[in-house]
């Protein structure tokens, strides 16, 4: 997707952070802003097609060029998180990065991963900006990382390159054993088409705000739609349609035993087209629950389903989708094992002749991580993704599309 010059973050965020600073108070003894992050760089070596950030049908973030090819790939990424708290009631968050990445990769190399302000009590809390939504048990760590491997499930890796609501939470914990949440949003309208036009994907890589995103070469994009849309979708932009989304989540927890959560989401997009680029409806639901939330060993799985589309007949997309996957990690001192399975599916209900976007789809991983210091990291992981696209096909690509890594990080944090 072309712009002449990149959207401005949207006023929401600033207004809030502006008026929620101008609230605190000076104090003569006010606490400094706490600057954290992490320093991360990646070797793999990797087989499959070339990723889909180069533009490619492969499912992994680093690919190589052919199916049955073998490639040495690397990377870096720097994360960096901003939190103050000017008052008991008051915090404030940003978190940023920056990225070296092979040259054929599309996107950006650095930018805006979220930005918030947080008034909050001992049973409310607001939030406003640029935030994750309270669904995944996998990433619980700063800045949004997993501690328990590398790459994320397919589920949260899609989280982190297409879902960051732009608006305003509402939390209520009326006590340590349940709480529930209400989100308004908007600025996510191309939600779902990552999923619809090339499918489930296992990475880490967080998308950040107004990053235009490559999509697969697909028949239809070159020749049943306009062009303009062959060259991406920006996941994370000003609001497409003038509509706003919700989200609504309840958790129930048993303390240092276990919790389930159900969250459902739905951006309410109206399908119509703006700016070279559609607002897509999606909807869905996840459950998630963990059991062991203070042992040494950990069990934890989410499944989501639901649906996206855009457009109207006769042109129009619409699929069905769902991917589920269970994690077990058993940490003891300084090491930690995990292994985890995933299952994935979208389901083309269009029936559009151009071609067919169904998928069904298996990845499993297991990874060692070690902690060298307290603030250095070494992991190893291997992970593997199969599974058929028709469009791929379809659009003379070669129809297999597995995917291997076995991957070696070392992470400093600060």
């Amino acid at each position: 997707m072309t712009r002449s010059l990149p959207a401005p973050i949207p006023w929401s965020i600033a207004a809030f952070v502006v008026l929620a600073s101008a609230l605190a108070l000076p104090a003569p003894a006010q606490p400094a802003p706490v600057i954290s992050g992490f320093l991360t760089g990646r070797t793999a070596a990797v087989s499959g097609q070339p990723s889909w950030i180069e533009g490619g049908f492969g499912r992994l973030d680093l690919g190589a060029k052919e199916a049955h090819d073998t490639a040495w790939r690397s990377n870096a990424v720097a994360q960096l998180g901003a939190d103050w708290t000017p008052a008991s009631w008051l915090s404030l968050h940003a978190q940023v990065l920056g990225r070296a990445e092979p040259a054929a990769n599309r996107g950006r190399r650095a930018g805006l991963v979220e930005a918030y302000a947080e008034l909050h009590s001992e049973t409310w809390r607001v939030r406003a900006g640029q935030f994750f939504l309270g669904t995944s048990r996998e990433n619980i760590g700063p800045l949004w990382t997993s501690p328990y491997a590398s790459s994320f499930s397919a589920l949260n890796t899609w989280i982190g390159q297409e879902v960051r609501p732009i608006g305003v939470d509402v939390q209520w914990k009326p006590n340590f054993y349940v709480s529930s949440g209400v989100t308004a949003f908007r600025g996510n309208d191309s939600m779902g088409s990552m999923l619809a036009w090339r499918g489930w994907t296992v990475g880490n890589r967080l998308s950040v705000y107004n990053e235009a995103l490559p999509l697969p070469p697909l028949f239809s994009l070159h020749n049943g739609f306009d062009d303009q849309r062959a060259d991406g979708t920006v996941p994370f932009e000003r609001d497409l349609d003038g509509r706003t989304g919700f989200a609504a989540r309840i958790r129930a927890q048993w303390p240092e035993r276990a919790l389930i959560q159900i969250t459902r989401v739905d951006n309410r997009g109206d399908r119509n087209e703006y700016r070279g680029e559609y607002s897509w409806r999606t909807k869905y639901n996840i459950v998630s629950a963990q059991a062991g939330t203070s042992s040494p060993v950990t069990a934890l799985a989410e499944y989501t389903w639901g649906s996206t589309g855009m457009g109207h007949p006769p042109i129009f997309v619409q699929a069905d989708f769902y991917a589920a996957y269970a994690l077990l990690s058993w940490h003891q001192g300084s090491n930690r094992f995990t292994g985890r399975i995933d299952r994935f599916a979208t389901i083309d209900r269009d029936g559009a002749p151009v071609e067919t976007n169904t998928e069904h789809g298996t990845s499993w991983t297991l990874a060692w991580l070690h902690d060298l210091n307290p603030k250095l990291r070494l992991a190893t992981e291997f992970t593997q993704i199969a599974g058929d696209r028709i469009a791929a096909q379809e659009s003379g690509a070669d129809p297999n599309l597995d995917g291997r890594s076995i991957t070696l990080e070392l992470r400093y944090a600060f």
